[in-house]
């Protein structure tokens, strides 16, 4: 097991590695109540293996980004307070990105915000959304618009749960890896180019090496700037189109396939304005292919896919920012960009 260390309003540690099982056991000794919050595919799984606990209640929501909507944080409300939840209790969240975002926000919104432990099932989710502190739902407008920023008090990544997962999702996952490598650690880019992806499923060493590096990018990055005042906005590279893309798709493109077609633009975009060679845009193309995840969206979408960007986070006022590479692991923003010259690079992007 690797423990990666995480300082943002309070501390607390990812263990990467770890019996999930195991490390919540001791929890049960001091908590009134836990609920435990799992995605819907997972619940059966869960209610096998979680202790026959009276403290214990289970609370299923819908798989994917369908349960990232305020019915889900009604009635996950709606059950803390049949159960009688008080501060001094406890949520935990397992399942993939989506799961432990709205049930990080239930807990932080339940009494001003009580403690949560993630337990992610999802390669995604172990690199990505359940490190950071970042919860949250959708809106109809865009993703991620409603949340807050509420730490959990451990992340516990059992690597068991990836072998569960299809390949589309495992591929999904790698995407956020990749991202980590581009912006922070070449390393990353260097393993997973070596190694195809059967292999890179097939061995513990490796997929332990991906997880703890991307974790230890994201620790890095979120211990100097927890609330996205600037630094953290280098973990949303690719992460503008590609979140409008998702939407746009209705959600049937995951969100790594998403974020990959948005990595391949800002890489097109960087190399329009001379921060980048061409060669650093196909290794983006040839490393996100090599991983089966696709880079390129549909033309027609364009018109669309702008009025969502203009809702992005990373938006100020009228103008659209991007993070953008100036070589593998050195990264900057464009603030300056117009619609022309941002329609003339997703031309590139085109299907």
């Amino acid at each position: 097991m690797i423990s990666i260390d995480v300082r943002a309003e309070r501390s607390y540690v990812v263990k990467v590695g770890c019996d999930w099982l195991s490390e919540i056991a001791p929890h049960l000794d001091v908590r009134s109540h836990i609920g435990v919050i799992v995605s819907s595919t997972l619940a059966q799984q869960v209610r096998k293996q979680v202790p026959s606990d009276s403290r214990i209640t289970i609370m299923e929501v819908p798989d994917g980004e369908e349960g990232k909507s305020l019915t889900t944080l009604e009635s996950l409300w709606n059950s803390l307070a049949l159960a009688g939840f008080t501060r001094s209790d406890l949520v935990i969240a397992v399942g993939g990105g989506a799961t432990t975002d709205i049930a990080g926000f239930a807990a932080s919104t339940w009494l001003r915000g009580i403690d949560w432990i993630a337990v992610p099932t999802t390669l995604a989710g172990m690199v990505d959304a359940a490190v950071g502190g970042k919860t949250g739902m959708n809106s109809p407008s865009g993703k991620n618009l409603i949340g807050s920023f509420h730490s959990p008090i451990e992340v516990l990544a059992d690597l068991q749960w990836l072998k569960t997962l299809s390949d589309r999702d495992f591929s999904a996952g790698l995407a956020e890896v990749i991202k980590c490598g581009f912006i922070a650690d070449p390393a990353i880019l260097t393993c997973i180019s070596n190694n195809s992806l059967a292999e890179l499923r097939g061995s513990d060493e490796l997929t332990m090496d991906l997880v703890s590096r991307s974790v230890q990018v994201k620790s890095d990055v979120v211990s100097t700037d927890f609330k996205e005042n600037f630094a953290r906005e280098v973990l949303n590279y690719g992460h503008t189109l590609g979140h409008a893309v998702e939407l746009d798709s209705g959600f049937e493109l995951r969100h790594g396939e998403a974020v990959a077609i948005g990595m391949v633009y800002v890489a097109e975009l960087a190399a329009a304005r001379g921060l980048i060679t061409q060669e650093v845009v196909i290794q983006h193309r040839e490393i996100l292919q090599s991983c089966n995840l696709p880079i390129a969206y549909k033309k027609s979408a364009w018109p669309q896919l702008l009025k969502i960007m203009a809702l992005d986070k990373k938006a100020r006022g009228s103008s659209l920012r991007f993070v953008v590479l100036t070589g593998v692991g050195r990264t900057t923003r464009l603030e300056d960009v117009n619609e022309p010259e941002l329609l003339e690079v997703y031309e590139r992007i085109c299907v």
